[in-house]
C-alpha cells in the first residue's frame, strides 16, 4: 500500500512539469478521444490524464485549428467585419451622389395652345375675335461644370403657329431659336463652391470608412487571438482541476484502505470525501468555462448560417509557448504615431475642417458673375404677299421650308448676344463670417485634440510594452512558485507515508499546487495576450472610441 502511494506521488511530480511544452515553436496538441461521460475512458495528453467527454460530448464534430487558421476564418466570416466592409461601398455612393450635381440635365417640352381673343379695336386683326394656334417643342440642357464654378445652358425651341389676325404677314409661321448661356463666377464660388465642398467632405468620409475598416480588421484579429488563447487556458485549467480531482480520489481510495486495515480512523475519510466533492465542483465549473470560451471564439470565427454552427467543437492545435521577445517601446511609439487609425481619423477631421474654412472664406468675397448669352433665330412658313393699301389684299404667297429656317440659324444670319456682370455684396456681418469664425475655432480644437491624442497614444504604447515585461517576469515567478509547490506536495506525501503529516496538509499542498499551476498558465497566457495587445496598440486603440 505504501509503495502504491509512493508511485502515485512520483508519477504526479513527473507529470506536472510536462504540462507545458518547452520553449520553442508552437506545438500541436494530440487528438482527444470521445467518452460517454466525465468518468469514462480517460486519455492522455501532454502527460496529463483527461476525460475525453469533457471536450467532445455526444460525438460532436471537432474542428482542429491553429491560431493563424482561426484568424483567417475570423477575417473571412466575422459578422462585424462583414458589416464594416459595406461602409466603403456606402461611402462610394455618397461620393457619387455629391458628384451627381454635375450631371447634365436634359429636358424636353411639347405643348399646344389655342387662344381666342376678343377684338376691341379695328387694329385687333378681326371683327369679333382673333384665334391663334400654336404647337411648340423645345429641348434644354443645363449643367454645372466641375471647374471654376461655372454653369451653362443651351435650349433649342421650334414652333408652328397660325392666326386669323388679318395683319399677320405669315400664316402659318415656322420659328426656330437656339439660345446659349454661360455664367462664370469671378470671385465668390470661383475656387470652391458648395458642390465642391460637399465632394471634398464625402471623399474624406470615404477615406475614414477605409480607416475604420482597417481598425475593425486589426481589432478582429486581436479578439480572435485573445479568444483562442483564452480557450487554451480554459482547457488547461480544466486539466488542472481534473488532475486535482484524480489526486483527491486516489487519496480517498488510500484512506479507505487504511481504515480497512485499521491504520486510520474512519472520521478521516470524511475529509477526503469533502476534498473530492470540492474538486468535483471545480471540474464542473471549469467545464462551463471551456464551453463559454469556446462559444466566444465560435462567434468570432465561424459562419452563423452554417447548420453545425453551435454543434461543432473547436479544439486548439497550438499550445502556449513562452518565447521571450525584445520590446522596443520607442520604435513602437514612433510606429503608432504614423499608423494609428484614430490619428488618421483625426487628420481626416482636420482636413474636413480645412475644407470648410476655405469654403467660408471664399463665401465672404463679393458675388461677381460674368454672364454671356448668345441667341440665333430663324423664321419661315407661308409668307402672305399683299397689294397696295392697309393692310392690303393678299395677292400671293411665298413658301419658306423648315430647312430654310434651320439654315438661318446655322448660317448665323440673325445673331443676338448679351454680355453683363452682376455684383452682390452683403452689408454688415454675413452668415459666411460667422461660419468662418466657427470653422477656425473647430480647427484649433481639432489640432489640440490631435496633440492630446498623440500623448495618449504614446502612453498606451508604453503601458502595453510595460505589460509585456511585467507578464514575462510573472511567468518566471509563477514557474518558481509551481516548482516549489511540487516539491512541497512531494515532501508532504513522503511525510504522510511515515505518519509525520496529515491528510489536511496533503490536501492543502494539492490545492496550492493546483493554484500555482493555474497561476503559471494564466501568467503565460497574459504574456501572450500582452504581445498581441502590444502589436495591436500600434495600429488601433485597445479601448474607447476609434
Amino acid at each position: 500500500m505504501h509503495s502504491t502511494r509512493t508511485v502515485v506521488a512520483i508519477l504526479f511530480v513527473l507529470c506536472v512539469p510536462s504540462a507545458w511544452s518547452t520553449p520553442g515553436v508552437a506545438q500541436t496538441r494530440p487528438d482527444l478521444g470521445v467518452a460517454s461521460n466525465l468518468r469514462d475512458t480517460p486519455v492522455t495528453a501532454g502527460g496529463i490524464v483527461l476525460p475525453a467527454a469533457a471536450l467532445q460530448p455526444g460525438g460532436a464534430a471537432v474542428r482542429h485549428l491553429t491560431v493563424d487558421e482561426a484568424v483567417t476564418l475570423g477575417l473571412e466570416q466575422n459578422l462585424d467585419l462583414r458589416v464594416e466592409r459595406l461602409n466603403p461601398q456606402i461611402q462610394d455612393l455618397g461620393v457619387a451622389e455629391a458628384r451627381s450635381v454635375y450631371t447634365p440635365m436634359l429636358s424636353t417640352t411639347l405643348q399646344g395652345n389655342n387662344r381666342n381673343s376678343p377684338s376691341n379695336s379695328f387694329l385687333s386683326g378681326g371683327d369679333l375675335k382673333v384665334t391663334d394656334r400654336l404647337l411648340s417643342d423645345s429641348v434644354d440642357v443645363v449643367q454645372d461644370v466641375p471647374w471654376a464654378g461655372g454653369r451653362y445652358s443651351a435650349s433649342w425651341d421650334n414652333s408652328h403657329s397660325s392666326t386669323t389676325n388679318i395683319f399677320s404677314s405669315f400664316d402659318p409661321i415656322l420659328r426656330s431659336n437656339l439660345n446659349l448661356s454661360y455664367t462664370q463666377p469671378l470671385l465668390r464660388n470661383l475656387r470652391i463652391d458648395g458642390p465642391r465642398q460637399q465632394i471634398a467632405i464625402t471623399r474624406a468620409n470615404r477615406e475614414i470608412s477605409d480607416i475604420q475598416l482597417r481598425r475593425t480588421i486589426v481589432q478582429t484579429e486581436r479578439n480572435v487571438r485573445n479568444a483562442y488563447w483564452e480557450l487554451v487556458f480554459a482547457q488547461s485549467f480544466l486539466e488542472v482541476q481534473q488532475q486535482s480531482l484524480a489526486l483527491a480520489e486516489e487519496s480517498l481510495r488510500n484512506n479507505r484502505t487504511r481504515v480497512e486495515v485499521g491504520t486510520m480512523a474512519p472520521i478521516d475519510i470524511v475529509e477526503a470525501e469533502s476534498e473530492v466533492a470540492r474538486n468535483d465542483e471545480a471540474v464542473i465549473l471549469a467545464e462551463a468555462g471551456v464551453a463559454r470560451a469556446e462559444d466566444q471564439l465560435r462567434t468570432l470565427i465561424l459562419d452563423p448560417d452554417a447548420p453545425d454552427f453551435w454543434s461543432t467543437r473547436i479544439q486548439p492545435s497550438d499550445s502556449p509557448v513562452l518565447q521571450a521577445q525584445a520590446v522596443d517601446v520607442d520604435a513602437a511609439v514612433r510606429h503608432a504615431l504614423d499608423t494609428r487609425t484614430d490619428l488618421d481619423t483625426q487628420d481626416k477631421t482636420i482636413e474636413t475642417t480645412d475644407t470648410n474654412i476655405r469654403y467660408y472664406r471664399n463665401q465672404r468675397l463679393p458675388d461677381v458673375n460674368l454672364q454671356v448669352n448668345y441667341a440665333l433665330s430663324g423664321l419661315g412658313g407661308t409668307r402672305l404677299v399683299r397689294g397696295d393699301g392697309f393692310p392690303g389684299p393678299i395677292i400671293g404667297q411665298e413658301q419658306t421650308s423648315f430647312g430654310s429656317v434651320l439654315g438661318d440659324i446655322f448660317s448665323n444670319d440673325f445673331p443676338n448676344w448679351t454680355v453683363g456682370v452682376t455684383v452682390a455684396y452683403p452689408i454688415g456681418t454675413s452668415l459666411a463670417d460667422a461660419n468662418l469664425e466657427r470653422a477656425r475655432l473647430l480647427r484649433n480644437q481639432a489640432e489640440l485634440s490631435r496633440r492630446s491624442l498623440e500623448v495618449r497614444i504614446a502612453s498606451e504604447v508604453r503601458d502595453a510594452g510595460r505589460n509585456v515585461t511585467t507578464n514575462l517576469q510573472r511567468v518566471e515567478a509563477t514557474r518558481a512558485a509551481r516548482q516549489l509547490a511540487e516539491r512541497r506536495l512531494s515532501a508532504e506525501q513522503r511525510k504522510f507515508e511515515v505518519g509525520l503529516s496529515t491528510t489536511f496538509l496533503v490536501f492543502q499542498a494539492q490545492r496550492d499546487l493546483a493554484s500555482a499551476r493555474s497561476n503559471e498558465e494564466r501568467a503565460i497566457l497574459d504574456y501572450i495576450r500582452s504581445l498581441v495587445d502590444f502589436n495591436a496598440v500600434q495600429e488601433i486603440p485597445l479601448f474607447g472610441a476609434p
